[in-house]
């Protein structure tokens, strides 16, 4: 039940995005939610995996209203995570209205970082870093400088912390195939 309505919910704001606010390359989107029955864990706030769910839809909206998701489609490219980390600072509890922040900070040689922010009136309760890599249909990965050269240069004031870049060089898995420890194998 809970996976139909978070496909009802993303496709509701695939509509929504639509006919959105435009934004650019590098602005803020922010895109309302309201806590679900089916996002609820037994202890009765936000599930932590619905976040995760829900910063997707986040950043689709994000994609979508600053037309990075036309360029994208148009080149047969899309976007894939990487790695991300979320911490969490206060509950989302049943019905309570929240705001997705999210933004791109910018890029290191192989993938872009965003933000995300799970807001309440203006104050963070929740906030993501994610990275992630574009993907071409027809094989490979999307180059920075191809996407770059899609969207257009960055602002000179947009930078990763170099502690994000850290984290992501840190939590990446290697390209090639990773064995499992034999303790495990058992």
């Amino acid at each position: 039940m809970a996976r139909v309505h978070m496909i009802f919910r993303t496709m509701l704001h695939a509509i929504l995005s639509r006919f959105g606010p435009r934004l650019g390359h590098w602005d803020v989107a922010r895109t309302r939610f309201r806590v679900l029955p089916t996002d609820l864990d037994i202890l009765k706030h936000m599930n932590n995996g619905v976040y995760l769910s829900i910063a997707d839809i986040g950043r689709f909206d994000l994609l979508q209203r600053n037309g990075v998701w036309a360029i994208f489609k148009r080149r047969g490219w899309y976007p894939v995570v990487a790695s991300e980390t979320i911490s969490f600072r206060k509950s989302l509890e049943l019905w309570q209205p929240f705001v997705v922040e999210s933004r791109i900070l910018g890029f290191d040689e192989k993938a872009v970082y965003v933000e995300q922010r799970f807001t309440v009136d203006g104050e963070i309760y929740t906030q993501a870093f994610i990275r992630g890599r574009f993907l071409k249909r027809s094989g490979g990965v999307v180059s920075i400088a191809e996407l770059l050269e899609a969207v257009g240069p960055s602002p000179t004031d947009v930078a990763v912390p170099d502690w994000l870049l850290q984290w992501g060089a840190d939590a990446g898995l290697p390209s090639t195939r990773v064995e499992a420890p034999s303790v495990w194998s058992e």
